[in-house]
């Protein structure tokens, strides 16, 4: 006579830590919006992204500008939670066809499950782990000479901002790592540690434009820093005390800020995709960018003025596009965000 299986017990599902939980461990309804719609309601109503979601920025200023049409290829170059893809890819069927790229390998196939569940298939959506500076490659690769349209949202998602095991945030304490890949090259805190005083204030300025660099560049250039809010308490030390709390906090960031940028070689990875990218759109194709620093603008805005004064583009944005004020207040994040367009000569 077989034996029957053993019941298992039951287990209790976790209790939602309070009314509004802080750690983002606890915070599963916010994660689970379908499951908790009244809960998801609610803090979009205050302004706040959902934790573990991105809500994308500057939607209907992008397609405004890319002009999406049935049949066209398109590349999102910054797949990230695949909000504005989501919206080209409609906007570009029947026919059409876009290549999301993105070098983060923990949030790329999050990204691609959740598209193709909204009947994305292959022949329409190909996905690339790629860092955008590879964008003539992946092109080649796939046998195209050119996209009608481009895409780099040059912003960090909110997915990698609010886990601190991704160590992209002082507000939760954390690895000190700032990689948008974890599996490649060294986190922030190998960096401190080898990094002198005048190449720290060099990398505070160029990367963030920050006031106080001699200062804190004295102070943690060459220490170890395990976590985010070890390096967050040591730069607060630093700064003047008559500082505002909102000031401090607006250092502190400027800093976490340039330590990504250089452990991510942000700007190397931005002036390679600029370089390339005329060759990279059809005639007549389109280009996007939108960036979240004067560092990554001024590139931005820089190439485009070159490319139209060597003929490259044949016209380009005349002023920057920024997000509406209600679109700011609805989405916080979206307050330092710029946005440029070019259009490829024909």
């Amino acid at each position: 006579m077989s034996e029957e299986p053993a019941a298992q017990p039951h287990k209790r599902r976790p209790r939602y830590a309070g009314k509004n939980p802080r750690r983002f461990e606890d915070k599963y309804k916010e994660r689970n919006p379908e499951q908790y719609p009244e809960v998801a309601a609610k803090v979009l109503a205050k302004g706040k992204t959902l934790a573990g979601t991105h809500r994308p920025i500057m939607v209907a200023e992008v397609l405004a500008a890319l002009a999406p049409k049935p049949g066209d290829l398109a590349v999102d170059c910054t797949l990230g939670y695949g909000g504005h893809s989501r919206e080209i890819l409609a906007a570009i069927q029947p026919g059409g066809r876009l290549i999301g790229l993105d070098v983060d390998p923990i949030e790329l196939p999050r990204t691609e499950e959740r598209l193709r569940g909204l009947g994305f298939g292959p022949e329409v959506f190909t996905v690339k782990r790629s860092n955008f500076a590879g964008l003539a490659q992946v092109l080649t690769a796939e046998g195209l000479s050119g996209a009608d349209m481009v895409l780099a949202d040059l912003g960090i998602s909110s997915m990698q901002l609010d886990d601190p095991s991704r160590g992209f945030s002082a507000k939760v304490e954390g690895p000190l790592d700032l990689r948008m890949n974890p599996q490649r090259g060294q986190p922030a805190s190998a960096l401190l540690v080898r990094m002198r005083v005048g190449e720290l204030v060099t990398l505070l300025i160029e990367n963030a434009d920050e006031p106080h660099a001699e200062d804190l560049a004295l102070a943690i250039a060459g220490r170890e820093f395990a976590t985010t809010g070890e390096l967050a308490k040591a730069i607060r030390l630093v700064l003047p005390q008559r500082m505002s709390e909102e000031d401090r906090s607006l250092s502190v960031r400027r800093v976490f800020q340039a330590l990504r940028v250089a452990v991510n070689d942000e700007f190397g990875a931005l002036d390679t995709l600029l370089r390339h990218l005329p060759n990279c759109l059809n005639p007549g194709g389109r280009v996007a960018i939108m960036s979240f620093h004067s560092g990554e603008d001024r590139r931005v805005k820089k190439a485009f003025a070159a490319g139209h004064r060597d003929g490259l583009y044949s016209v380009i944005a005349d002023e920057v596009i920024r997000a509406s004020a209600e679109e700011r207040h609805a989405n916080t994040r979206s307050t330092s965000a710029k946005l440029r367009w070019a259009i490829r000569a024909a």
